[in-house]
């Protein structure tokens, strides 16, 4: 049948494509690791570092995955083939639905895959730490505020991640001020770091009676969370520690008992700050990481020698900083200023479809074509 002998020509057109994706995953070395590993783990004395140990477990996981998964991407091919051949012998229509959802599966999968292996930074495997930030103009903006914080778990949430509460403050009429959420999941901080800067909002505002045009804006910052082999050199007397008590109506997402902690970095005058944990101690270790992580990133950024000669400039959350602007009204359309990806479908984006943004980000940094220089 006709249609089985074009799922075969595009299935061979894509074997190139399949193959080439097996060497950039760079299976051999991921085969070698891994062996090494799982001797290390079998060595007596494995468990007397537990944190060592679990590091490694993890390591062992993740490399398993990456092959476990190009090995069924293959035999997924191998599948689509038997079907078409099987179509074409015995003219059966009823596969013809199979391989076409199949194939596009096979597409889809090896799209996330080819995206991954973008992801060639220190920090990309790390777990991200996404704080966001109401700009100037009260309600409309504290109401955007929270709109990308669901858009950011509902994010998580479609890609099997798991998110946690660091800090949230409620906003004074809806919407939140400010909100710190730590997502985790293989490759976190790689996706999640074309999300940093500021966000723009156009819309007709649910808050003005006479229904007038408003544009907002909101912060967003992505850190890597460092985990304790990253040295930062953070001076104790540098630090300003506040503690007090959670406030606002933030429900579920504010644990009462607890006792929240704001770290001030003199310095630079970065400020953290946690009150979802269960102890004034859990709050300031968190504080500390998120600390250490941020002052790293801007380290990096400038191409800095010390975390002495961080100036702590701040961007400003208003117009003509922004890499993204959402438009709800009078048209709808979702643009990356640095990509000029677009789409249309803002309801999908606003529900957590972030992937092209994602993908378009990641390209234009392997390539340097950027819209903007």
């Amino acid at each position: 049948m006709l249609q089985f002998d074009e799922y075969r020509v595009k299935l061979n057109n894509l074997r190139p494509d399949l193959e080439a994706l097996g060497k950039a995953l760079d299976l051999d070395g991921a085969e070698r690791e891994l062996s090494e590993l799982n001797a290390q783990s079998a060595a007596d004395g494995f468990w007397d570092d537990v944190e060592k140990a679990r590091k490694v477990q993890q390591r062992i996981s993740r490399l398993e995955g990456k092959m476990n998964a190009q090995s069924r991407r293959q035999r997924m091919w191998d599948d689509l083939m038997t079907m078409c051949e099987m179509g074409n012998e015995e003219e059966d229509e009823s596969l013809l639905a199979e391989v076409e959802s199949d194939y596009q599966a096979l597409i889809d999968d090896m799209e996330t895959a080819r995206l991954a292996t973008l992801l060639s930074g220190e920090y990309d495997g790390a777990p991200a730490i996404v704080s966001l930030q109401a700009g100037a103009g009260g309600t409309e903006a504290q109401d955007w505020a929270q709109m990308l914080y669901r858009m950011y778990t509902r994010w998580a949430e479609r890609h099997g991640f798991t998110y946690s509460i660091l800090d949230y403050q409620d906003g004074d009429e809806a919407g939140i001020k400010s909100a710190a959420i730590r997502i985790e999941g293989d490759n976190a901080y790689g996706y999640l770091k074309s999300e940093h800067g500021v966000h723009r909002l156009v819309r007709i505002s649910p808050f003005d009676a006479n229904a007038r045009r408003q544009t907002s804006f909101a912060a967003v910052e992505v850190m890597p969370e460092l985990d304790d082999s990253v040295e930062v050199d953070i001076r104790d007397e540098d630090i300003e520690r506040q503690v007090y008590r959670s406030s606002g109506a933030g429900g579920q997402h504010i644990n009462k008992t607890s006792s929240a902690v704001r770290l001030i970095h003199k310095p630079t005058g970065i400020v953290v700050s946690c009150q979802t944990e269960r102890s004034q101690f859990q709050n300031e270790a968190t504080c500390m990481r998120m600390l250490r992580s941020k002052l790293m990133k801007i380290k990096e950024q400038e191409h800095l020698d010390k975390i002495s000669d961080i100036k702590g400039t701040q961007l400003k959350i208003e117009w003509g900083n922004q890499i993204r602007s959402y438009v709800f009204m009078p048209y709808q359309l979702v643009k990356d200023n640095r990509t000029a990806f677009e789409t249309s479908n803002v309801n999908g984006v606003m529900d957590g479809d972030l992937d092209e943004f994602i993908n378009a980000y990641l390209t234009a940094t392997a390539t340097g074509n950027w819209a903007t220089k």
